[in-house]
């Protein structure tokens, strides 16, 4: 259903020329990223779900799985922090709204949101198959979080950890140079 509703979105803002904003341009992106987080989930969740047992993934394909929920995320809030900077020029900065966030600057912020995220899902990636693993290399969970693969590494997970924190505060970075970029 939620699936749906985002292919709606994306349609209703693709065909109709009254949605051609630079809201619901950014919000159909959104509801793009939406759809690579419910399929990247879903299927893990249903399958453990329908055979009433639990549900268990491997270290390969755990990261497999995290590097799809950590680029769909990633981008979600590079997104988003776009969307709040989009909705601050349309209320403070009505007169200039238009120049400000046009066409080419909405294409520009998406693209560089979504390179921005795969190479931050690439450093993650990374990172975590470096780490040695020790006994078991089963995760008892359908869907894979940073939590259980750390749990199960074997080597020094800090590095990880202080990837994790500087990435969060990622889009708190981008707010600021957005609104220092826009006026300076």
């Amino acid at each position: 259903m939620a699936i749906c509703g985002n292919l709606l979105i994306i349609t209703l803002v693709s065909y109709s020329k009254s949605l051609h904003s630079p809201m619901y341009f950014f919000l159909s992106q959104l509801s793009v990223t939406d759809i690579l987080l419910i399929t990247n989930v879903l299927p893990n969740m249903l399958h453990a779900l329908l055979k009433k047992s639990a549900a268990f993934i491997s270290i390969s394909n755990c990261i497999t799985q995290f590097y799809f929920f950590a680029v769909s995320e990633s981008s979600e809030c590079l997104l988003l922090t776009v969307m709040s900077y989009d909705r601050y020029l349309a209320i403070c900065r009505p007169l200039h709204y238009n120049v400000l966030m046009s066409h080419w600057f909405c294409w520009k912020t998406v693209i560089s949101s979504w390179s921005l995220s795969f190479l931050i899902g690439l450093n993650f990636t990374i990172s975590i198959s470096k780490l040695q693993f020790c006994g078991c290399n089963i995760i008892n969970h359908f869907f894979c979080d940073l939590h259980p693969i750390l749990d199960l590494a074997c080597s020094f997970t800090t590095i990880v950890q202080l990837e994790t924190t500087s990435t969060t505060s990622y889009s708190y970075h981008c707010i600021i140079c957005l609104y220092n970029s826009r006026h300076f």
